[in-house]
């Protein structure tokens, strides 16, 4: 059988990084491709880098047919559930699994809500309390059941989604790479793209101070707590003198962010006009 390769599988799943391709080469040379080859008909679905080390060496290799797809999506449902039960997958790689999971699921969810939707259209749908009614068509599929699937409180579910919908590629291969925090990562991600980017080029410590900005930043904007009454009907004391300057700090940092990408808009209206001239 010639195995064909589907480019879009392939890069379905974040690729091993060098030093896990290298020793997965070496224990390949050292033990041989223990593991079967999984194929949909004569699709690749699972082992692409044991079948290219293999190929590469000229080192025999078992397959197996999985006889219970029967569409892309249940391929891609099958590898997302695959990979989510190994314990060498990071957690933002689990989140991003998870929520695409998410999104295969709820597409099939809308198709079977419209499908059911026909189908009541064209006959007189029996009163909901008689029998044989028609079930309620399933729900999206919530965040917390994602969250579950990926082992992931819903809150990291939540910053991982605004990471991909919000970060610059560089600030997502920083989180790949471990170099920032999921959390720190998705309040660095509510920056401007080229604040982002210049953050990253900095390193770790760039990182990490951007993200305490940015907190110090939004608890100076929440408005100030009502002094609560003690048990003995007493007001609690205000703020001291130091808690006063540090949140004037935090909301004079605020309005130089502010400057800086007001700054930055003029910077790029000014470029473009001197184009168009």
């Amino acid at each position: 059988m010639q195995i064909q390769i589907n480019d879009m599988l392939r890069s379905y799943i974040d690729p091993l990084t060098e030093a896990e391709y290298a020793a997965l080469e070496r224990s390949i040379l050292a033990e041989g491709c223990r593991d079967a080859l999984v194929l949909w008909n004569d699709v690749l679905v699972d082992g692409h880098n044991r079948y290219s080390i293999c190929q590469r060496h000229s080192i025999p290799f078992k397959v197996i047919q999985n006889e219970s797809f029967h569409s892309m999506e249940d391929v891609m449902l099958w590898m997302i559930d695959n990979h989510l039960g190994r314990r060498s997958v990071s957690d933002f790689q689990r989140g991003v699994l998870a929520l695409r999971k998410k999104d295969i699921m709820d597409a099939r969810s809308a198709e079977l809500a419209a499908k059911t939707a026909a189908e009541d259209a064209s006959i007189t749908p029996p009163e909901p309390d008689q029998e044989g009614a028609p079930a309620p068509a399933k729900v999206r599929t919530s965040r917390e059941d994602i969250a579950r699937a990926a082992r992931l409180s819903s809150n990291t579910i939540s910053q991982i989604e605004k990471i991909q919908k919000t970060a610059a590629p560089e600030l997502v291969e920083a989180v790949r790479a471990g170099t920032i925090s999921i959390n720190a990562a998705a309040t660095v991600a509510s920056l401007p793209e080229a604040e982002q980017v210049a953050a990253v080029a900095g390193g770790k410590k760039l990182l990490q101070q951007a993200a305490k900005e940015i907190r110090e930043q939004r608890a100076a904007s929440r408005p100030p707590k009502e002094a609560k009454a003690g048990e003995d009907g007493a007001m609690a004391e205000p703020m001291s003198e130091v808690e006063q300057l540090r949140a004037e700090v935090a909301q004079l940092k605020d309005r130089v962010s502010k400057l800086r990408n007001e700054n930055a808009e003029l910077r790029e209206r000014i470029a473009q006009l001197v184009d168009a001239s």
